[in-house]
């Protein structure tokens, strides 16, 4: 058996990867490392309670002894790390929790492991590390992020994933650290949080409440299938190469403002009304250090890893408004 600790494993993109990973490798066993705050959800793994290849540890990744307890405990032969706070909202108005979990939480993580391979060496170890395509800052009408793009954060949520990238890289070139990292476009699919743009949308419409957009609804975000993503990093981690970097995106760009329509259009379908969804939309304040446009060319890990999305946008979206419905 393969063992592998996820970080952030009660967490959407976390919880969606515990199963993918469990139901894809079933010679893998999985611990799964949490802190269960705010957007930790024991109901995403709960299935799994049964499940012999699955160990839950309640803990924080910025908790030293506990993370050296638990490496001595599972002694994994992989970790992927995806403990985070993600939301640039948050990170607007508490920055503190921002700089613990992302920034002293991944450096603590990083040389708790290093301690860890020095007496348990394992040439077949690797750490991925899961980040964002935000740490690269906005890009104009036009363009692509790719790996060689200069970091240029522009909120405190990016500036502390963007030192997390940092210091995974600084351990790889000061101690031959077997780390790889991603960056990855938005994210969307079942059991993520309500504060995000499409389950706020689907939850909002759902309550009869106004749908509030951002400025004109003119940003644009690249947009994957949480499934995609999970299967992305499951290639990363079986062939992925030590040191290397690796952008994950579906080339799936879209305004903000025609996402919320394409939800409001399937509520209509699925969950109609008197009147169309759209007319709940409510433009609001732009929040501050917008991004404008973000956009990846995921051309590397197609190429070198054999990757490539297959959940349409169109398709994935339905399937993601169905899931909320079930579970209203």
């Amino acid at each position: 058996m393969r063992r592998v600790l996820v970080t952030g494993s009660a967490g959407f993109i976390g919880s969606n990867f515990v199963r993918d990973l469990l139901a894809a490798e079933r010679a893998t066993e999985v611990i799964g490392l949490d802190a269960l705050t705010y957007a930790g959800n024991p109901a995403a793994t709960a299935e799994l309670a049964s499940e012999p290849r699955f160990r839950f540890v309640h803990g924080d990744v910025a908790d030293r002894p506990l993370v050296r307890d638990v490496l001595a405990s599972a002694g994994p032969n992989a970790i992927v790390h995806l403990a985070a706070e993600s939301h640039v909202d948050r990170s607007l108005v508490d920055v503190e929790a921002f700089l613990q979990t992302n920034v002293v939480g991944t450096a603590r993580l990083l040389d708790e492991t290093r301690r860890y391979l020095a007496t348990h060496p394992d040439p077949d170890f690797r750490f991925v590390h899961v980040s964002t395509d935000e740490v690269f800052g906005a890009l104009g009408a036009t363009g692509t992020f790719v790996e060689s793009t200069s970091y240029a954060p522009r909120s405190p949520y990016a500036a502390s994933k963007a030192s997390a990238d940092h210091f995974v890289a600084a351990f790889i070139h000061t101690f031959g650290f077997p780390a790889i990292t991603t960056n990855c476009s938005n994210n969307y699919g079942p059991y993520q949080l309500a504060e995000k743009l499409i389950p706020r949308t689907i939850t909002t419409a759902l309550a009869g409440l106004p749908i509030p957009v951002y400025g004109t609804g003119a940003n644009v975000r690249d947009w994957i299938h949480v499934h995609d993503h999970c299967a992305a990093l499951r290639a990363v981690l079986a062939r992925g190469g030590i040191g290397a970097s690796y952008l994950v995106g579906a080339r799936c760009t879209r305004t903000n403002l025609e996402v919320v329509h394409a939800i409001c259009d399937l509520l209509d379908d699925l969950a109609p009304l008197e009147r169309s969804h759209r007319a709940a939309i409510t433009l609001v304040p732009d929040r501050p250090g917008h991004d404008f446009r973000y956009a990846i060319d995921p051309s590397r890990i197609e190429a070198e890893l054999g990757w490539r999305p297959t959940i349409a946008f169109e398709d994935g979206l339905r399937r993601t408004v169905e899931w909320y419905l079930a579970r209203r």
